[in-house]
Protein backbone atom coordinates (compact mmCIF):
# COMPACT_ATOMS: atom_id res chain seq x y z
CA UNK A 1 0.00 0.00 0.00
CA UNK A 2 1.90 3.26 -1.20
CA UNK A 3 0.03 5.23 2.10
CA UNK A 4 2.06 2.66 4.47
CA UNK A 5 5.25 3.46 2.15
CA UNK A 6 5.04 7.19 2.74
CA UNK A 7 4.52 7.27 7.03
CA UNK A 8 7.96 7.78 7.57
CA UNK A 9 7.62 10.73 4.78
CA UNK A 10 4.64 12.02 6.70
CA UNK A 11 5.79 12.95 9.97
CA UNK A 12 8.93 15.71 9.04
CA UNK A 13 6.46 17.05 6.58
CA UNK A 14 3.81 17.52 9.53
CA UNK A 15 4.55 21.47 9.52
CA UNK A 16 3.57 22.14 5.71
CA UNK A 17 0.40 24.06 6.39
CA UNK A 18 -0.61 26.06 3.46
CA UNK A 19 -1.05 25.69 -0.67
CA UNK A 20 2.42 24.61 -2.08
CA UNK A 21 3.71 23.75 1.24
CA UNK A 22 4.89 26.63 2.93
CA UNK A 23 4.89 27.14 6.66
CA UNK A 24 2.55 29.16 8.31
CA UNK A 25 2.07 30.09 11.78
CA UNK A 26 -0.85 31.71 13.48
CA UNK A 27 -2.13 32.28 16.85
CA UNK A 28 -5.74 31.50 17.71
CA UNK A 29 -6.41 33.04 21.38
CA UNK A 30 -8.63 30.53 22.13
CA UNK A 31 -5.93 27.79 22.13
CA UNK A 32 -2.79 30.11 22.71
CA UNK A 33 -4.89 31.82 25.72
CA UNK A 34 -5.75 28.27 27.52
CA UNK A 35 -2.41 27.01 26.94
CA UNK A 36 -0.57 30.65 28.57
CA UNK A 37 -2.44 30.43 31.08
CA UNK A 38 -2.25 26.96 32.74
CA UNK A 39 1.79 27.19 32.05
CA UNK A 40 1.44 30.24 33.91
CA UNK A 41 -0.35 29.26 37.10
CA UNK A 42 1.85 25.85 36.82
CA UNK A 43 4.93 27.76 37.32
CA UNK A 44 3.80 30.28 39.66
CA UNK A 45 2.25 27.12 41.81
CA UNK A 46 5.36 25.32 41.18
CA UNK A 47 7.71 27.97 42.57
CA UNK A 48 5.42 28.51 45.60
CA UNK A 49 5.45 24.82 46.78
CA UNK A 50 9.14 24.81 45.45
CA UNK A 51 9.75 27.30 48.40
CA UNK A 52 7.49 25.44 50.89
CA UNK A 53 9.09 22.28 50.22
CA UNK A 54 12.14 20.35 51.47
CA UNK A 55 12.28 16.73 51.00
CA UNK A 56 9.47 16.71 48.37
CA UNK A 57 11.44 19.17 45.90
CA UNK A 58 12.23 16.19 44.07
CA UNK A 59 8.78 15.03 43.30
CA UNK A 60 7.79 19.03 42.57
CA UNK A 61 10.83 18.27 40.10
CA UNK A 62 9.56 15.44 38.33
CA UNK A 63 6.17 16.55 38.26
CA UNK A 64 7.38 19.71 36.35
CA UNK A 65 9.61 18.05 34.00
CA UNK A 66 6.09 15.74 33.16
CA UNK A 67 4.12 18.92 32.94
CA UNK A 68 6.04 20.78 30.68
CA UNK A 69 6.86 17.48 28.61
CA UNK A 70 2.67 17.28 27.86
CA UNK A 71 2.22 20.85 27.36
CA UNK A 72 5.04 21.10 24.42
CA UNK A 73 3.46 18.20 22.62
CA UNK A 74 -0.21 19.65 23.21
CA UNK A 75 0.86 23.03 22.39
CA UNK A 76 2.75 21.63 18.89
CA UNK A 77 -0.25 19.97 18.12
CA UNK A 78 -2.78 22.55 18.98
CA UNK A 79 -0.71 25.93 18.18
CA UNK A 80 1.80 25.30 15.88
CA UNK A 81 1.51 24.61 11.52
CA UNK A 82 0.45 21.10 12.35
CA UNK A 83 -2.94 22.35 13.21
CA UNK A 84 -3.44 24.33 10.10
CA UNK A 85 -2.17 21.48 8.04
CA UNK A 86 -5.00 19.33 9.32
CA UNK A 87 -7.54 21.69 7.02
CA UNK A 88 -5.46 20.30 4.03
CA UNK A 89 -4.68 16.79 4.96
CA UNK A 90 -5.88 14.20 6.98
CA UNK A 91 -3.47 12.51 7.74
CA UNK A 92 -2.33 15.40 9.47
CA UNK A 93 -5.44 16.02 11.23
CA UNK A 94 -5.25 12.27 12.89
CA UNK A 95 -1.39 12.85 13.87
CA UNK A 96 -2.70 16.09 15.46
CA UNK A 97 -6.01 14.20 17.33
CA UNK A 98 -3.18 11.39 18.29
CA UNK A 99 -0.93 13.92 19.97
CA UNK A 100 -3.53 15.25 22.05
CA UNK A 101 -5.40 11.99 23.43
CA UNK A 102 -1.86 9.77 23.99
CA UNK A 103 1.14 11.47 24.94
CA UNK A 104 -0.06 14.66 25.86
CA UNK A 105 -2.67 13.73 27.73
CA UNK A 106 -1.07 10.69 29.80
CA UNK A 107 2.12 12.78 30.63
CA UNK A 108 -0.43 15.70 32.20
CA UNK A 109 -2.16 13.37 34.09
CA UNK A 110 1.13 11.74 35.10
CA UNK A 111 2.10 15.19 36.59
CA UNK A 112 -0.83 15.51 38.76
CA UNK A 113 -0.47 19.23 38.56
CA UNK A 114 -3.42 19.70 40.72
CA UNK A 115 -1.71 21.23 43.82
CA UNK A 116 0.75 23.72 41.40
CA UNK A 117 -2.16 24.86 39.93
CA UNK A 118 -4.01 25.35 43.61
CA UNK A 119 -0.95 26.92 44.86
CA UNK A 120 -0.84 29.26 41.79
CA UNK A 121 -4.24 31.17 43.70
CA UNK A 122 -4.39 33.19 46.25
CA UNK A 123 -6.12 31.59 49.80
CA UNK A 124 -9.36 32.82 49.07
CA UNK A 125 -9.03 31.07 46.15
CA UNK A 126 -7.65 28.15 47.22
CA UNK A 127 -10.37 28.04 49.54
CA UNK A 128 -13.42 28.30 47.37
CA UNK A 129 -11.68 26.32 44.99
CA UNK A 130 -11.50 23.48 48.07
CA UNK A 131 -15.53 24.20 48.53
CA UNK A 132 -16.12 23.09 44.48
CA UNK A 133 -14.13 20.23 44.47
CA UNK A 134 -15.79 18.36 47.79
CA UNK A 135 -19.13 19.33 46.57
CA UNK A 136 -17.79 18.09 43.36
CA UNK A 137 -16.38 14.98 44.36
CA UNK A 138 -19.28 12.61 43.65
CA UNK A 139 -19.52 13.36 40.02
CA UNK A 140 -15.86 13.33 39.40
CA UNK A 141 -15.40 9.71 40.97
CA UNK A 142 -18.26 9.07 38.57
CA UNK A 143 -17.23 10.37 35.53
CA UNK A 144 -13.08 8.88 36.89
CA UNK A 145 -14.91 5.43 37.26
CA UNK A 146 -12.37 3.34 34.69
CA UNK A 147 -15.39 1.98 32.79
CA UNK A 148 -17.40 4.84 32.23
CA UNK A 149 -13.75 6.79 31.58
CA UNK A 150 -13.36 4.46 28.62
CA UNK A 151 -17.00 4.58 27.36
CA UNK A 152 -16.66 9.05 27.32
CA UNK A 153 -13.51 8.72 25.02
CA UNK A 154 -14.82 5.80 23.00
CA UNK A 155 -18.23 7.93 22.70
CA UNK A 156 -16.05 11.24 21.64
CA UNK A 157 -13.02 9.73 19.62
CA UNK A 158 -16.28 7.29 17.24
CA UNK A 159 -19.09 10.35 17.29
CA UNK A 160 -16.03 13.46 16.12
CA UNK A 161 -15.43 10.59 13.27
CA UNK A 162 -18.79 10.72 11.94
CA UNK A 163 -18.45 12.53 8.54
CA UNK A 164 -21.27 15.12 9.23
CA UNK A 165 -19.77 15.94 12.88
CA UNK A 166 -16.18 15.91 11.13
CA UNK A 167 -17.25 17.96 8.16
CA UNK A 168 -18.09 20.41 10.68
CA UNK A 169 -15.64 20.53 12.61
CA UNK A 170 -13.71 21.28 9.46
CA UNK A 171 -15.77 24.07 8.52
CA UNK A 172 -16.28 25.67 11.45
CA UNK A 173 -13.73 27.30 14.17
CA UNK A 174 -15.92 26.67 17.52
CA UNK A 175 -16.97 23.27 16.43
CA UNK A 176 -13.38 22.38 15.75
CA UNK A 177 -12.09 23.92 19.40
CA UNK A 178 -14.99 21.71 20.36
CA UNK A 179 -13.39 18.71 18.60
CA UNK A 180 -10.36 19.03 20.20
CA UNK A 181 -11.62 20.27 23.69
CA UNK A 182 -13.52 16.76 23.94
CA UNK A 183 -10.51 14.67 23.10
CA UNK A 184 -8.25 16.50 25.51
CA UNK A 185 -11.10 16.66 28.14
CA UNK A 186 -12.05 12.79 28.07
CA UNK A 187 -8.57 11.68 26.97
CA UNK A 188 -7.08 13.39 30.76
CA UNK A 189 -10.40 11.51 32.24
CA UNK A 190 -9.63 8.25 30.45
CA UNK A 191 -5.81 8.24 31.68
CA UNK A 192 -6.69 9.51 35.51
CA UNK A 193 -8.99 6.72 35.49
CA UNK A 194 -5.98 4.32 34.47
CA UNK A 195 -3.22 6.03 36.19
CA UNK A 196 -5.27 5.91 39.55
CA UNK A 197 -7.03 2.66 38.96
CA UNK A 198 -7.14 0.77 42.08
CA UNK A 199 -4.04 -0.39 43.07
CA UNK A 200 -5.22 -3.60 43.84
CA UNK A 201 -5.40 -7.37 41.90
CA UNK A 202 -9.24 -6.16 40.10
CA UNK A 203 -8.01 -2.92 39.54
CA UNK A 204 -5.29 -3.69 37.67
CA UNK A 205 -6.95 -5.87 35.72
CA UNK A 206 -9.82 -3.84 35.11
CA UNK A 207 -7.67 -0.94 34.05
CA UNK A 208 -5.59 -3.90 32.02
CA UNK A 209 -8.96 -4.45 30.35
CA UNK A 210 -10.25 -0.87 30.03
CA UNK A 211 -7.07 0.02 27.75
CA UNK A 212 -7.32 -3.39 25.45
CA UNK A 213 -10.49 -2.30 24.92
CA UNK A 214 -9.89 1.45 23.89
CA UNK A 215 -7.08 -0.04 21.46
CA UNK A 216 -9.64 -2.24 19.66
CA UNK A 217 -12.07 0.38 19.39
CA UNK A 218 -9.46 2.89 17.98
CA UNK A 219 -7.76 -0.05 15.81
CA UNK A 220 -11.31 -0.72 14.27
CA UNK A 221 -12.24 2.82 13.55
CA UNK A 222 -8.31 3.03 11.89
CA UNK A 223 -9.14 -0.37 9.80
CA UNK A 224 -12.55 0.51 8.48
CA UNK A 225 -10.99 4.21 7.37
CA UNK A 226 -8.00 2.49 6.01
CA UNK A 227 -10.01 -0.58 3.87
CA UNK A 228 -12.63 1.64 3.38
CA UNK A 229 -12.82 2.10 -0.66
CA UNK A 230 -13.82 5.70 -1.18
CA UNK A 231 -13.11 8.43 0.86
CA UNK A 232 -15.60 9.33 4.36
CA UNK A 233 -15.12 13.30 4.19
CA UNK A 234 -16.04 15.22 1.04
CA UNK A 235 -13.95 18.37 1.87
CA UNK A 236 -10.64 16.29 2.06
CA UNK A 237 -11.91 14.75 -1.28
CA UNK A 238 -12.69 17.88 -2.59
CA UNK A 239 -9.30 19.18 -2.82
CA UNK A 240 -7.41 16.48 -4.48
CA UNK A 241 -3.66 15.45 -3.86
CA UNK A 242 -2.53 16.62 -0.42
CA UNK A 243 0.64 18.73 0.17
CA UNK A 244 2.49 15.53 1.11
CA UNK A 245 1.19 13.91 -2.94
CA UNK A 246 -0.90 11.48 -1.78
CA UNK A 247 -4.93 10.99 -3.06
CA UNK A 248 -7.38 11.82 -0.79
CA UNK A 249 -7.82 8.03 -0.55
CA UNK A 250 -4.17 7.84 0.25
CA UNK A 251 -4.45 10.43 2.55
CA UNK A 252 -7.25 8.39 4.39
CA UNK A 253 -5.99 5.18 4.48
CA UNK A 254 -2.64 6.64 5.93
CA UNK A 255 -4.64 8.56 8.68
CA UNK A 256 -6.49 5.11 9.01
CA UNK A 257 -3.18 3.19 9.68
CA UNK A 258 -1.84 6.27 12.41
CA UNK A 259 -5.15 5.24 14.50
CA UNK A 260 -5.00 1.23 13.89
CA UNK A 261 -1.52 0.31 14.76
CA UNK A 262 0.63 3.59 16.62
CA UNK A 263 -2.45 4.21 18.36
CA UNK A 264 -3.28 0.74 19.21
CA UNK A 265 0.33 -0.14 20.15
CA UNK A 266 0.24 2.50 22.71
CA UNK A 267 -2.76 1.47 24.33
CA UNK A 268 -1.91 -2.27 24.27
CA UNK A 269 1.66 -1.18 25.72
CA UNK A 270 -0.14 0.41 28.48
CA UNK A 271 -2.68 -2.22 29.16
CA UNK A 272 0.25 -4.87 29.43
CA UNK A 273 1.72 -2.76 31.83
CA UNK A 274 -1.50 -3.02 34.05
CA UNK A 275 -1.99 -7.04 33.26
CA UNK A 276 1.62 -7.47 34.76
CA UNK A 277 0.58 -5.33 38.25
CA UNK A 278 -2.11 -7.91 38.10
CA UNK A 279 -0.52 -10.59 37.93
CA UNK A 280 2.27 -9.68 40.43
CA UNK A 281 -1.24 -9.15 42.53
CA UNK A 282 -2.13 -12.37 42.20
CA UNK A 283 1.44 -13.74 42.80
CA UNK A 284 1.55 -11.83 46.26
CA UNK A 285 -2.04 -13.07 47.17
CA UNK A 286 -1.17 -16.73 46.38
CA UNK A 287 2.01 -16.12 48.46
CA UNK A 288 -0.03 -14.88 51.23
CA UNK A 289 -2.20 -17.58 51.07
CA UNK A 290 0.08 -20.37 51.05
CA UNK A 291 1.81 -18.71 54.55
Amino acid sequence: MRAAALLALTIPTAALAHEGGETHWSIDWWVAGPLALALFLYAIGAARLWRRSGPGRERIRSGAALFVSGWLILAAALASPLDAAGALSFTMHMIEHELIMLPAALLLVLARPGPALLWALPAAGRTALGRVAAAGRPAWRALTEPVTATCLQAVAMIAWHVPALFERALESRAWHVAQHGSFLVTALLFWWAMANSRTDRSGFGLASLCLFATSLAGGALGALMSFSSSPWYGRYAAMGMTPQGLTPIEDQQLAGLLMWIPGGIFHAAAALVFLYLWLRASETRDEARAH
